[in-house]
Parts: structure tokens; C-alpha cells; sequence
């Protein structure tokens, strides 16, 4: 079984910064994984907000681009996601995934909070 805990979310003004972190454990190999961060604002769909592969290629949502950075550390077992100059609309729940290169399983956290608001 995979495990993933995110932490790092908080309450920020417009233009700060926050760093989540999501640390993965459990049976499988992670240097063949793909790990990112989806979020989901009240009202809204899902979205895609950063990946990484096992090679560190990158792949960002428009709205973040800029902003945003997504790093791994593979010895760790964790992904990062820098954000900067936070806006409003940048307020939803994050959520780290990993996927599986191997079997295309999808594997989640529970979620941290970000809220940027004055």
C-alpha cells in the first residue's frame, strides 16, 4: 500500500509564498513514478497543477506558470511545490498524487489547505 502525506498549507496574503511538501511511502518503486499536484477550489473542476517525472521533466498549469515550481527529491520520497506571488484564485485544497509509470495506478494524498486572502 502507498501512503502519501502532504504538509505545508496555510493561510498566506495575496503576493507571499508557501512550500508543500508530500512525503510518499509504502511498496512501491518511486524512481519510476510520476508524482504532482492537483487542486480543487469550491465550485470548481479539478485541475492539474504541476508534475514531475522520474526524470524531472516538469509540466505546469498556464495559470501557474512562473509562480510555481515542482521538485522531487528521489532518495526522499518526496515532491515540493514552491509557490510564489500567491493570488486569490490560487485558493483550493492541493493534493499530491503519484502514479505509476509500471501500472498506471494513481495513488493520493488526503489534501492541505491554501488560502491566500488579505
Amino acid at each position: 500500500q502507498v501512503q502519501l502525506v502532504e504538509s505545508g498549507g496555510g493561510l498566506v496574503q495575496p503576493g507571499g509564498s508557501l512550500r508543500l511538501s508530500c512525503i510518499a511511502s509504502g511498496r512501491i518503486d518511486f524512481s519510476i513514478a510520476v508524482m504532482g499536484w492537483y487542486r480543487q477550489a469550491p465550485g470548481k473542476q479539478r485541475e492539474l497543477v504541476a508534475e514531475v517525472t522520474n526524470g524531472g521533466r516538469t509540466n505546469y498549469v498556464d495559470s501557474v506558470k512562473g509562480r510555481f515550481t515542482i521538485s522531487r527529491n528521489n532518495a526522499k520520497n518526496t515532491v515540493y511545490l514552491q509557490m510564489d506571488n500567491l493570488k486569490p484564485e490560487d485558493t483550493a485544497v492541493y493534493c499530491c498524487y503519484l502514479r505509476s509509470i509500471i501500472t498506471g495506478n494513481y495513488y493520493w494524498g488526503q489534501g492541505t489547505q491554501v488560502t491566500v486572502s488579505s
